[in-house]
């Protein structure tokens, strides 16, 4: 790891991190250790005593490891980091860490699936958590999202029944991390607001290809505020420099059986290797003279700013740099809340963003055990808080003096509160007034004209995508009317998407339905994403008697470009060319997979055996099936030209390596192929 960013660690954090090697064991109180294998007992085949507190302190903190996991969002992978602006936003915030582009804010990610539990495999189909602490000098601000920008529900009143009819059926705990079963497909058809969303959870968006490689979104409307007390709207965005791609579901399933922590061992490697994943921070600002000017309204989290309506204006970006030291410590004890802001970031009357409000405080006191939470190391912020908030489950500041309280004169009435010109936090002055009801405003009350502009808005592969995601859901059913609810509700937004899908259920097409809606938004099409080869990982089907000049030739100009290649052969340490030199194999055909990987270079060998054959078939096979760039040189390119293969779009083949390598990599930067044809 780079030496550079472990010297700019959070200082705050330093005084809480250990090191254990090279030092003699303790107790928890810092008493030393005599004996760690056996406990205290009354002769050597007696009874353990009471009295052995060192036997009492381990067993008990082992007993307490674990703490209850989120409810949702408990599938979760960290990272440390470092924002940059690009240029000052004074003019529309008075937030400090957005005013001066020569600062850099310290920051930490946890990216998470949303339905599983804390053993689940990553490449479910689910939304994906995006949550960043920010540790600005005015206190720490959460930016806590997903790589969705629309929710199922517009109202945090229905955010327990979403979940309850998400998470695995009660009566028999099944299925595990998956949306395709009878009370979540009900939710949907009896709760219509929901159309948008799962428009986007059936599509490539809920099986992305890596933490590095998708979107992030605020998903509320949140206010900016500047100086002179001007608000605008905001919506947050990330956009991850490498683009935004995804797996095939096909892919996604072996995945999960082959290595369920594929996501977040693609980001620690990553970090590692110092191939920094890269996020661009972008914001959406509406005027509020322009609140009701749109179609829709601003306020509701089913809905999207059409960037094409709304641009977004790209203002910093951020780099994680550095991997966690310990996951429990960091990762799973890191608290979000929405509510954590600094001043120049104001909240709206979004009714889901109000709720959560409340609930995250409300979920950390349970997770966390107490109100203490924010004394975490990885919680802490970087600049020193003092209040009078006192004692409770793991308090860590002693705090001095006899006054805990205010208004007071013993302490001359410290601590004191800020003006707003000493940047104390005043919220917004919005206007308000009405009735106290439970209601919904009438704007909230089109559920599908967004859900088409998303259908309408994806290439041919991706509809083909979501007609077969929305197939295996609904073919998971048991129940015939819960399906033919479901295909009549989205009848609403495409009837082609409800025929093809009634006729893969067997039930009979929708009456009625279509929609009048043609807009399109092109910025909602991973098909017009950002395409690179950096960073992407390349199996290379090696054996023994490949030539060796020019196999070495290649490898490096792949490294050049930034492309991981990891050798495969028959078996692991050397694979020795028919000039005597010498490979190292990464991986062998048990332990390793075509899903792992993101292109296929197929090489071979002259003495390779029947068996690398048969292997290579079945990696060459599989990778093609998905769609992935396959090359192939020396042996492998005539494997390839036998097998038919060779003259498919995104098959590169050439002996000429100088040809090759270019070739190969604008093949590798372009992902896949969907137009071949599965032969």
């Amino acid at each position: 790891m780079n030496d550079k960013h472990n010297n700019e660690k959070n200082e705050q954090l330093e005084r809480f991190r250990t090191d254990d090697k090279g030092k003699k064991m303790t107790t928890n109180q810092g008493l030393k250790v005599s004996e760690d294998e056996f406990s205290l007992k009354a002769g050597e085949r007696g009874p353990t005593l009471m009295e052995d507190f060192h036997f009492r302190e381990k067993m008990t903190h082992f007993d307490h490891e674990r703490i209850p996991e989120r409810i949702v969002h408990a599938r979760g992978y960290g990272a440390h980091g470092e924002f940059e602006l690009y240029e000052s936003m004074k003019e529309y915030t008075k937030a400090g860490f957005l005013q001066d582009p020569t600062k850099k804010t310290p920051v930490f990610v946890r990216f998470s699936t949303v339905a599983g539990s804390r053993g689940s495999g990553e490449l479910a189909r689910d939304a994906r958590g995006f949550a960043t602490k920010f540790y600005t000098e005015e206190g720490n601000y959460d930016l806590v999202g997903n790589n969705i920008p629309v929710f199922f529900i517009q109202d945090a009143m229905k955010f327990p029944d979403l979940v309850h009819a998400l998470k695995p059926e009660p009566h028999n705990e099944i299925p595990q991390a998956a949306s395709a079963h009878d009370t979540f497909w009900d939710f949907v058809a009896n709760n219509q607001e929901a159309a948008h969303m799962v428009m986007w959870a059936m599509s490539d968006r809920a099986i992305p290809r890596s933490f590095r490689m998708m979107e992030g979104f605020g998903v509320h409307t949140f206010r900016f505020v500047n100086h002179q007390g001007k608000a605008h709207f905001v919506k947050f965005h990330w956009k991850p420099v490498l683009g935004a791609h995804s797996v095939v579901w096909d892919e996604a399933q072996k995945i999960n059986g082959k290595n369920p922590d594929f996501h977040r061992a693609d980001m620690f490697g990553a970090i590692e290797n110092g191939d920094y994943p890269e996020y661009e921070l972008g914001v959406q600002i509406i005027d509020e003279a322009d609140e009701f000017k749109f179609d829709f309204d601003i306020l509701d989290s089913t809905k999207l700013w059409p960037e094409e309506d709304v641009p977004v204006k790209i203002i910093g970006k951020m780099t994680l740099n550095r991997n966690v030291d310990n996951v429990f410590a960091e990762t799973e004890q890191v608290a979000f809340h929405p509510g954590h802001v600094v001043p120049g970031i104001d909240f709206s009357n979004d009714p889901l963003l109000q709720g959560r409000l409340f609930s995250y405080t409300d979920t950390q006191l349970s997770r966390l055990g107490g109100p203490n939470f924010h004394e975490l190391p990885v919680n802490r912020p970087v600049c020193p808080f003092h209040n009078n908030q006192r004692d409770g489950i793991a308090r860590q500041t002693i705090n001095q003096g006899q006054v805990s309280y205010h208004n007071n004169s013993l302490a001359e009435n410290t601590p004191a509160t800020s003006s707003e010109e000493e940047d104390g936090y005043v919220h917004y002055q919005e206007k308000v007034e009405g009735r106290k009801v439970r209601a919904r405003s009438e704007s909230f009350k089109d559920h599908f004209t967004q859900a088409t502009l998303f259908w309408n808005s994806m290439s041919k592969p991706e509809k083909e995508h979501i007609k077969d995601a929305f197939s295996f859901e609904l073919g998971k059913v048991d129940s015939e009317s819960v399906q033919r609810q479901v295909v009549d509700m989205f009848a609403h937004v495409s009837m082609d998407l409800a025929k093809t899908v009634a006729d893969a259920l067997g039930i009979a097409p929708p009456e009625h339905g279509g929609s009048d809606i043609t807009k399109t938004s092109p910025a909602l099409s991973q098909e017009n994403t950002n395409k690179k080869a950096k960073t992407r990982k390349v199996a290379v089907l090696l054996g023994n008697g490949y030539k060796g000049g020019e196999v070495t030739k290649a490898l490096n100009a792949l490294k050049a470009e930034g492309i991981n290649p990891e050798i495969v052969s028959e078996k692991l340490g050397k694979v020795t060319s028919e000039e005597g030199t010498v490979l190292k194999a990464d991986h062998t055909f048990l332990t390793s997979e075509s899903v792992l990987f993101d292109a296929i270079y197929v090489v071979g060998g002259k003495d390779v055996s029947g068996k690398f054959h048969q292997e290579t078939a079945y990696f060459v096979n599989e990778a093609f099936s998905h769609f992935k760039p396959i090359g192939g040189t020396e042996e492998g390119k005539k494997w390839l030209e036998s097998s038919g293969k060779a003259e498919s779009v995104g098959v590169i083949v050439s002996d000429d390596i100088d040809e090759f390598v270019p070739g190969f990599v604008k093949a590798i930067a372009a992902h896949r192929y969907w137009d071949r044809q599965i032969s």
